[in-house]
């Protein structure tokens, strides 16, 4: 099975991302755990009821004095009024510098908790144990964390990096079908933008994939968070190549935000995202009607969405202009030229973008 973590080195730290199946079970044996003064673990109702107890055993064997937030499921739960109110708790349960946050969930836990983290005291250290696919290879890891604007998307945010990542592969047997093949969506992002091999495997194993085999899932989770760890620490605060992580996020976030987060699940909106961004590219002359014909088709082959019929792509520039990479009113798009190769184009206006797709 190879090796069960990726080192994330960055110029003023370190980190490790364990991925191993069953590893919440033996988190007593990572003694650096036990280093914080007292810790508040943030969980929503559904993970709760799954592993909350599990984690709590863990800390009791820890020795660790801890708090337990329940937030209620959802994405719109990832707001700033939620973070409030876990900052009143973490102040009445006396957290200070030294105390730390574990985030048990998926991404919107994940970046929940991260951004109280960020913000409380100027930061305590924040232990991130991902319970879905797309938080493992994605939010997890790198040190964005966010809550949502009504606006946009992730627009309220801090970069702060984790202490460590606990990935265990087992609880993706507990993971709806539609939260886990949402996942799979950024794991093919990886392969289109950085690693063709990794596409291939996306491709061919799709079975095995599907049907959750503990070896693939350990090898495509593994090389995802090897690419991540890669561009982090080549561009950790996201001014250029880290950028590439976006791809068919534009797209994506806009039509989240516009249904109002209740449409689509976080993969399913890149999913289709990346297909109007592989789309832009082909009528740009940047890459090949084949590239995009096996896009769609590996898309298609998780069941994935690769097209939407609601929103007019005039109705989604309102929420394009709010995104990130947007500066005086002109947008940086990310497009790939290659299965396993992609690159930023500001050149493209909003004009040209409507007229191609």
């Amino acid at each position: 099975m190879g090796k069960s973590s990726v080192t994330v080195e960055l110029k003023d730290r370190v980190y490790p991302i364990y991925i191993k199946n069953g590893i919440l079970h033996s988190l007593n044996e990572y003694t650096f755990l036990k280093e914080h003064s007292q810790i508040l673990l943030i969980t929503n109702e559904t993970v709760n009821e799954l592993y909350g107890k599990l984690i709590e055993i863990s800390l009791k064997s820890l020795g660790q004095k801890y708090s337990l937030y329940v937030v209620p499921d959802g994405e719109i739960y990832k707001s700033w009024d939620m973070a409030k109110d876990i900052l009143d708790f973490a102040l009445e349960k006396g957290l200070d510098r030294q105390s730390a946050i574990w985030a048990l969930g998926g991404g919107v836990i994940g970046d929940l908790a991260g951004f109280v983290a960020s913000i409380y005291m100027r930061g305590i250290d924040i232990i991130q144990i991902p319970t879905t696919l797309l938080a493992a290879v994605d939010s997890s890891v790198g040190g964005k964390v966010a809550v949502n604007h009504p606006l946009a998307k992730n627009t309220i945010g801090s970069f702060h990096q984790p202490r460590a990542v606990f990935m265990d592969i087992s609880v993706l047997e507990t993971l709806p079908e539609r939260e886990y093949i949402s996942g799979i969506a950024e794991i093919i992002k990886y392969g289109v933008i950085l690693d063709s091999k990794l596409f291939d495997i996306m491709e061919s194993s799709y079975e095995l994939i599907k049907n959750k085999d503990t070896d693939t899932l350990q090898r495509i989770i593994q090389l995802s968070c090897e690419w991540k760890a890669h561009v982090v620490c080549k561009d950790e605060k996201d001014k250029g190549l880290r950028a590439l992580l976006n791809l068919g996020h534009t797209f994506g976030h806009a039509l989240e935000a516009i249904s109002n987060y209740k449409t689509y699940l976080h993969g399913e909106a890149v999913a289709i995202g990346m297909v109007y961004a592989g789309k832009l590219a082909l009528n740009s002359g940047l890459w090949s009607r084949d590239e995009q014909d096996r896009l769609v088709a590996v898309l298609k082959s998780y069941g994935l969405p690769t097209s939407q019929d609601t929103y007019k792509i005039e109705e989604l520039i309102p929420f394009i202009l709010k995104d990130k990479k947007c500066s005086k009113g002109q947008i940086t798009f990310i497009l790939p030229k290659r299965i396993g190769h992609a690159d930023l184009f500001s050149d493209i206006s909003l004009e040209d973008m409507v007229e191609r797709l």
